[in-house]
């Protein structure tokens, strides 16, 4: 029978770990702070926001929120950040993503200060990431490591291909695979638009992580019997439901059932476990800053 991997369980069980580090913080005068920054009307990025906020509500995290007006001068945004980069009771610092069109989005990650870079997307922190040397891993990334690691899912000696190269997923998914150390050590592949024949790649893959954004890209027949299959992708498609869609990943997950051996599904495996990361990398950040030490899940 094929594992599938309940991320809502596993994402449970890191919060609650975290509470015990979250209460040493706060015993010590230092309650980790978390603000988020929203400057969109996107329903998406609401929610997503919403949710992270009872999140830390319920690990015991301060959440902070900001709201900026869609229309309003991107220089706005700079000096929010700028201005959470400077209260000491904020330890991390979540910009959320699409940004309006005004908003250069490249200066919004560059301005986050890089001890407050809970998402990891600073040039700094994604430099040390690369060189071994990580101060905090990107959510998503991490989240898919815990997974594995929870599931006892080898990665040294395997084969693993990482289908996308974007730099919230794919591109730190290829480094954290061939780091030296635990859950590292696979022999990596990277896949993308531009690859001649996908499945020629993901059918010799032991793991197979799919973060290219397209529909139910990958199917069972483009899989390695027992593959590990970890699906990052959460696409809306046309559905005959109440909403007038549905949620699908980038792996068709019934024929690739079939195959895997381990799988993660869609939704209900990887997002809990990115916000999940999110509270693990501001709990990191607070302890850090604050010099207090504790114990990380």
């Amino acid at each position: 029978m094929t594992n599938v991997i309940d991320g809502d369980a596993v994402a449970a069980e890191i919060r609650s770990d975290l509470e015990a580090s979250v209460e040493t913080l706060t015993d010590a005068g230092a309650r980790p702070g978390l603000a988020t920054v929203l400057m969109s009307d996107d329903p998406a990025s609401e929610t997503y926001v919403s949710m992270k906020q009872n999140d830390c509500e319920e690990v015991g995290i301060e959440s902070v929120h900001v709201e900026l007006d869609e229309d309003a001068p991107a220089e706005e945004l700079y000096d929010t950040v700028e201005e959470l980069n400077r209260d000491p009771d904020v330890h991390g610092i979540l910009v959320q993503m699409p940004l309006v069109d005004q908003v250069d989005e490249r200066r919004v990650l560059r301005t986050v200060a890089p001890e407050k870079d809970v998402d990891a997307f600073h040039p700094e922190n994604v430099g040390r990431l690369v060189a071994g040397d990580a101060r905090f891993k990107p959510c998503t990334p991490h989240g898919i490591q815990k997974l594995l690691e929870h599931e006892g899912v080898e990665t040294e000696g395997a084969e693993a291909v990482v289908v996308g190269r974007s730099n919230i997923v794919g591109k730190p998914m290829a480094n954290l695979f061939v780091q030296k150390g635990p859950f590292g050590n696979a022999t990596t592949t990277v896949c993308h638009s531009r690859t001649a024949d996908l499945a020629a790649h993901t059918r010799e893959a032991d793991i197979v992580v799919a973060a290219a954004g397209v529909p139910e890209l990958i199917d069972g027949s483009m899989l390695k019997e027992g593959a590990t299959v970890v699906d990052v992708g959460v696409n809306r498609v046309d559905a005959d439901t109440e909403k007038g869609y549905e949620l699908v990943g980038d792996v068709e997950f019934e024929s690739a059932k079939e195959v895997a051996g381990t799988i993660t599904p869609v939704p209900g495996g990887v997002g809990p476990m990115t916000r999940a990361m999110l509270l693990y990398n501001t709990v990191k950040a607070a302890s850090r800053q604050e010099g207090v030490d504790v114990t990380l899940p």
